[in-house]
């Protein structure tokens, strides 16, 4: 009995689903988009008529380009909505955020954080080499660019997500563990956890943009500060541990991976003496976002 064509590329296209959905998810951070540049490729593939040698590079090149016209219409669009580029927030209609928020969990919101201060073409070459082995040469075609300077792209790119901290190893730990408990205890709603890492003369400051309406753009004191940090418990759940400017803070993403709103700290003796919440584009867009080690 002879293979149907249009069944064999079906079965073909649904054992590569998985991997080009990964692909896809860490080139635009969003699971939406991703399922749609997945499904653009899979219409193109059914509509091909000849036959294909190497299915696999067609592919993961069909996923990649269609995603590079993506990042492209985003970094467009962003332009002309801000000329300083500042960070992007999406509202995404018809997008569940929870679900959004699972998948990001799964290959790391730090990760897709960072990734979204890249530019199109930075952020395809890092994905594709650094993250599923592509070579340059396969890179290159896509971009329009020659091998040399896919590398140096995703060179650029690599030097950006993983920018060395501001400051020494002992130093850096004190202040990751001061974070740490405390976005653990805005988590589990925890106010004695708060209160211990909090030091008693704290001050939380806030953009207007980052609050709730009435909520006071300072505050002073730790059980205050403590119970205006319980008061986002749900948003706490979503933050990802990064280095901001060259220290850790917490980054709470938007609904495609960049930042909604940062928070950044300031640690003396293993306790928080104060944090910023900074949400206004153009700060957002003037802080140095990387991984930490």
């Amino acid at each position: 009995m002879r293979t149907d064509p249009a069944q064999a590329s079906a079965r073909a296209f649904e054992q590569r689903r998985d991997r080009l959905r990964g692909v896809a998810f860490r080139m635009l951070g969003s699971a939406t988009e991703a399922e749609d540049a997945v499904q653009e490729a899979w219409l193109r593939l059914s509509g091909t008529a000849t036959d294909i040698a190497d299915l696999d590079g067609w592919l993961t090149t069909v996923v990649s380009r269609i995603c590079l016209d993506v990042l492209r219409a985003r970094a467009r669009r962003a332009e002309v909505a801000s000329p300083e580029g500042s960070a992007r927030v999406a509202t995404g209609a018809g997008v569940d955020p929870e679900a959004e928020a699972l998948r990001a969990d799964s290959v790391g919101r730090a990760l897709l954080v960072v990734l979204d201060t890249l530019g199109p073409e930075e952020r395809v070459a890092f994905v594709l080499h650094d993250l599923f082995a592509v070579p340059f040469a396969e890179i290159a075609p896509m971009l329009g660019r020659t091998p040399a300077t896919t590398k140096k792209l995703a060179s650029r790119a690599r030097l950006r997500v993983h920018a060395p901290a501001r400051s020494e190893p002992a130093q850096l730990l004190a202040h990751q563990a001061a974070v740490t408990a405390f976005v653990r205890a805005a988590r589990e709603g925890d106010l004695g956890g708060l209160l211990a890492v909090l030091a008693p003369d704290v001050v939380r400051t806030a953009d207007p943009a980052a609050l709730s309406p009435g909520m006071a753009l300072v505050v002073r004191g730790a059980r205050a500060v403590a119970e205006g940090a319980l008061a986002l418990r749900r948003r706490s759940r979503e933050a990802a541990l990064l280095l901001v400017d060259g220290a850790p803070g917490l980054v709470v993403p938007g609904l495609t991976g960049g930042p909604d709103f940062v928070v950044t700290f300031r640690v003396r003796d293993g306790r928080i003496t104060a944090y910023d919440v900074v949400a206004a584009p153009d700060r957002l867009a003037a802080l140095t976002l990387s991984l930490l080690a």
